[in-house]
């Protein structure tokens, strides 16, 4: 509970690196992404859940019209029943609009978390979420419905919301039973894109800083190989495409891509490592294996360019890495509990006191921090 508490007091801590609309109480975006908190899900889903991993959750975004609603739950539905899933639950998130600036109120959906299983009880962590990837494409593409993530291992509340009101809008977050072992939070600054309620960060496995100066042709080049894509681990993929959403942020987008490579069979560090590679060709110190895997991956994908401080996970991890220039500030320390708090600056959490801290240090370009 502790790691809840201590990221929500982050991302206050953090209200001025965001930005507000015309209106001071419409925020581009803030959000919260965590590992999987099994005792609170245990406890509100209504039903009985499987084993924790067994099951999974995410948010939609839907119509705030309930026949409306009604109508587009019947259709995911039968998609999760198509992908061999099948529906345990779905819960009205509680929420409070109280504060909220008119923009964001107007475009505000119905929020409700699904939880799916394998009705077979075999998939079970990535192998599960490789079911639900699926299910959202589908969701997205055929019923037009967002969700902030649908997934075995983590969950994301987000919106178009102030750093402050994050936790007051949704309740679930006040609850002593939500708890996590990761938790990363975003304050965001529509750069090139403008704010609304699926745009808000963290995505479903980053948050991002900075910009993708390539993103155009990382796009184009993403949709030109749609054609040839495969994967035995995800199955039939014309469903699924296209893979970039029209109209995403870079952050957006790059996270599209992302949990793609994951997904497909790379692991998160991995996958991250091909999209944003150091500045590695002209570095006679590298080791050869190394210099290897970034040759080799330069065939299959070209790099996301810009100065980007990205934070990632998978439930399990979760990591930070700069680009190549290194523009983007990187700050963490380690206390001598093992507790690690990383963010775009230092004093994110006044009380971490000085005798506590056992190392610290910043990210430098290229560099990755992995835990």
């Amino acid at each position: 509970r502790k790691i809840i508490d201590d990221a929500i007091e982050v991302l206050v801590n953090l209200n001025h690196r965001g930005a507000v609309g015309a209106e001071e109480n419409t925020g581009d975006g803030a959000g919260i992404l965590m590992s999987m908190p099994d005792e609170f899900m245990r406890a509100t889903a209504g039903v009985e859940l499987p084993e924790e991993g067994h099951y999974a959750a995410g948010i939609a975004f839907l119509d705030r019209d309930i026949a409306t609603s009604g109508q587009q739950e019947q259709a995911i539905a039968k998609i999760v029943r198509e992908e061999g899933l099948e529906v345990l639950a779905w819960r009205v998130v509680p929420t409070n609009p109280d504060g909220l600036g008119l923009q964001a109120l107007a475009s505000m959906p119905a929020f409700k978390t699904l939880v799916v299983a394998d009705p077979e009880g075999q998939l079970a962590g990535i192998e599960l979420d490789r079911k639900t990837f699926r299910i959202r494409k589908r969701v997205e593409h055929e019923v037009g419905i967002y969700f902030a993530s649908l997934s075995a291992r983590t969950i994301t509340y987000k919106g178009m919301l102030t750093t402050m009101q994050l936790k007051p809008f949704f309740l679930d977050l006040s609850d002593e039973r939500m708890k996590a072992k990761i938790a990363i939070v975003h304050s965001r600054f529509s750069t090139n894109t403008f704010p609304s309620w699926p745009l808000a960060q963290p995505f479903r496995q980053l948050a991002h800083n900075g910009e993708i100066n390539t993103i155009q042709g990382n796009r184009n080049w993403l949709s030109a190989r749609e054609g040839r894509l495969s994967s035995e681990l995800l199955g039939e993929f014309k469903p699924l495409l296209p893979i970039a959403t029209s109209g995403y942020s870079d952050s957006g987008t790059f996270d599209e891509c992302l949990e793609l490579l994951h997904l497909a069979g790379r692991s998160m560090p991995h996958a991250i490592s091909m999209m944003l590679p150091p500045a590695w060709e002209k570095n006679d110190q590298l080791d050869p294996d190394v210099r290897a895997f970034y040759e080799y991956n330069n065939t299959l994908i070209e790099p996301w360019d810009g100065p980007a401080h990205i934070i990632f996970t998978d439930g399990t991890q979760v990591g930070a890495l700069l680009d190549r220039n290194g523009f983007r500030p990187g700050r963490w320390q380690l206390t001598d509990d093992g507790y690690i708090v990383l963010a775009s600056e230092t004093g994110v959490l006044p009380e971490n006191a000085e005798e506590h801290i056992v190392s610290k240090g910043r990210l430098g370009p290229g560099k990755m921090f992995l835990v």
